[in-house]
């Protein structure tokens, strides 16, 4: 219950700005029908309830399921058999996901009936299949991934060269509608279970990557069918804007339908879980009644959430952009920020993102950071849309084409692990919310511009969705790597130069420095029973750590996913404390040493200059 609790609050968090935003919009600026506005207002009740409760199903279902398929995938003896079963997992999940089935009956409608819906969604879904196959081989082999990535991107803009620029945007949109609010955490699941088998130095960067590389999987799937059908115009024409009557009635209508899209997006996901316990893992009773609880509460909460997003937050999107575009059209660029900076916070994916940088990085990296970062992206992106919708000159291709070559570019410097959180990012930001509430926004502002076309520029809004969080966690990666080479050069220890000073003996002196390895994530527990045993302070060492590079010359080497914490304490509590550490089993200890300390002593480098000890 608590672990629902903290969602609630979480998700509480998140929505709350967005109803604000809008409210002061619609009573200050844009005048919308009350029956709009009160289902807006249910739909965000329909939302925050279901957002409350996917997030804590997933926590229940997507991440063991992802950690025993991973070990399946991870474990399997034949490469062959590995790769095959990767193409499935990235295929199954994504044909089925209901922001890629929408997508794919747009794109039929746009190309005149020329490309079918399906035909579309299990190309993409093939794509998927392939670049998720390749991220897990990029693992396995323990391959550097900004090289694939940059490879792929690389291949993407040859593509481009030969595909119109209506089909670039649709390509790039697809990427988004792969990322859904339930193939995300199934994914970031299996990412970070094939890290954790896997093991190794690298299992930090290993554990994020995957959701990019699956994104980019659309992209040259769908340029290549635009090649081959011959298509070079989007033709057809837009369905016109028919606003919904009534307040709960749409809501409640939709749910059969919605529960039927939530049941085929989690059904082969369960379904193949369910035949490899049946082969394989051979769960007890009790651990498969949780995932199914979990797998139970992640159906219900998403329905309710695509309920909300749907039906309560659609319209009320469009009547802003088209209210706004007709009586403040200078001011659309303004307002599409202040919504990209809010909306993004509410993506259920962005959460789970969340909570996978902070297990993985064991709180390193702030969360509230990453947010805030990609916040200010979304943001940017979307009044740059809104630009382009005013601008008729300012092409998509203006925007992606150095926003991506840029980020890659950046991936060759910036510290490891943001590589992956990155590509993940721009993967997640591209949500359901992003698919309704700011898509909607953006064709209402088109509905009222003369120069633009619904279609036309309706598409490419959630490509610039997914391109900002790329680009602007690369320039964060590049600006933590320059920093910790800075630290590290700061903090190194050089032996050739160092002078030994004599040991200074120090008169009763009772104190034994404790040295304890232990799991990661785990210091934080043991430094709070410390306090509780009477020590005053505790040094915390991670696995990328800077200090732990200062000692690399002293063959001290720490595993990433491992801390080390140094206490000294008075020696008339060192059996106490110990036996404390001993008997919290939660803690699951490595090994403890106790030392000691008798005297102290210091290094002066030659250039007489004073370094930390």
């Amino acid at each position: 219950m608590n672990l629902l609790q903290e969602k609630v609050r979480e998700v509480g968090q998140s929505l709350f700005p967005i109803v604000i935003l809008v409210l002061l919009i619609i009573f200050g600026l844009v005048d919308i029908d009350y029956q709009v506005i009160l289902r807006f207002l249910a739909g965000a009740a329909f939302l925050f309830v279901g957002l409350s409760i996917f997030l804590w199903g997933v926590d229940q279902s997507m991440n063991p399921i992802g950690f025993y398929m991973a070990s399946e995938l991870a474990g399997s003896k034949k490469l062959l058999k590995a790769l095959i079963l990767a193409f499935l997992l990235g295929f199954l999940i994504n044909i089925a996901e209901p922001d890629l089935i929408i997508l794919g009956s747009q794109v039929e409608l746009a190309s005149g009936g020329q490309i079918s819906g399906p035909a579309m969604v299990a190309l993409v879904s093939v794509g998927v299949g392939i670049m998720v196959t390749l991220a897990s081989l990029q693992i396995l082999m323990n391959k550097k991934y900004n090289v694939l990535m940059a490879s792929i991107y690389l291949f993407i803009f040859i593509l481009a060269v030969f595909v119109a620029e209506e089909f670039v945007a649709i390509s790039f949109d697809a990427s988004g509608a792969t990322t859904g609010a339930l193939t995300t955490p199934f994914i970031l699941a299996i990412s970070l279970g094939l890290a954790k088998v896997k093991g190794g130095a690298k299992s930090e960067e290993d554990a994020f990557g995957m959701v990019g590389a699956m994104s980019a999987g659309p992209m040259p799937a769908v340029m290549i069918m635009a090649i081959l059908t011959g298509q070079t115009h989007i033709q057809g024409q837009a369905q016109a804007f028919v606003q919904e009557a009534g307040i709960l009635g749409p809501l409640f209508r939709s749910i059969p339908g919605t529960l039927l899209d939530s049941l085929r997006a989690l059904g082969p996901i369960a379904l193949l879980f369910f035949f490899f316990n049946y082969r394989s893992f051979k769960l007890s009773k009790k651990e498969l009644i949780g995932i199914i609880r979990g797998l139970i509460y992640t159906f219900l909460g998403l329905t309710f959430f695509l309920v909300g997003a749907n039906h309560g937050f659609m319209d009320m999107g469009r009547l802003i952009g088209m209210g706004i575009a007709e009586n403040h059209t200078l001011l659309l660029p303004l307002f599409g920020f202040l919504t990209g900076l809010i909306v993004v916070l509410a993506e259920p994916a962005v959460h789970v993102l969340g909570e996978q940088i902070r297990e993985v990085s064991a709180g390193a990296i702030p969360i509230k950071l990453i947010r805030l970062t990609l916040s200010i992206g979304v943001g940017s992106a979307i009044a740059l849309s809104t630009l382009r919708i005013m601008i008729p000159s300012l092409k998509l291709w203006y925007f992606l084409l150095p926003g991506f070559t840029i980020a890659v570019i950046l991936s060759f410097f910036a510290e490891p692990i943001f590589v992956g959180i990155a590509y993940d990012a721009g993967g997640v930001a591209s949500g359901p919310m992003s698919a309704t509430f700011v898509l909607a926004f953006a064709q209402g502002a088109a509905d009222m511009i003369p120069t633009a076309n619904v279609l036309v520029d309706g598409f490419g809004v959630i490509a610039m969705i997914a391109m900002a969080p790329v680009l602007s966690l690369m320039i964060l990666g590049t600006i933590v790597a320059h920093r910790n080479k800075k630290q590290e050069d700061r903090m190194l220890i050089e032996g050739d130069s160092d002078t030994i000073l004599d040991t200074i003996e120090v008169q009763d002196y009772h104190k034994d420095l404790v040295f304890i390895v232990l799991p990661k994530g785990k210091a934080q527990d043991l430094i709070n029973l410390a306090r509780d045993q009477g020590a005053q302070g505790a040094t915390v060492l991670h696995g990328r750590d800077a200090r732990v590079h200062a000692l690399s010359g002293y063959s001290l080497k720490i595993d990433p996913e491992k801390e080390v914490v140094l206490l000294a304490i008075d020696a008339g509590l060192t059996q106490n404390m110990t036996q404390a550490f001993l008997n919290e089993k939660d803690l699951s200890f490595d090994s403890i040493m106790v030392l000691p300390i008798s005297s102290h002593g210091g290094f002066e480098r030659q250039n007489k200059k004073e370094i930390d000890k």
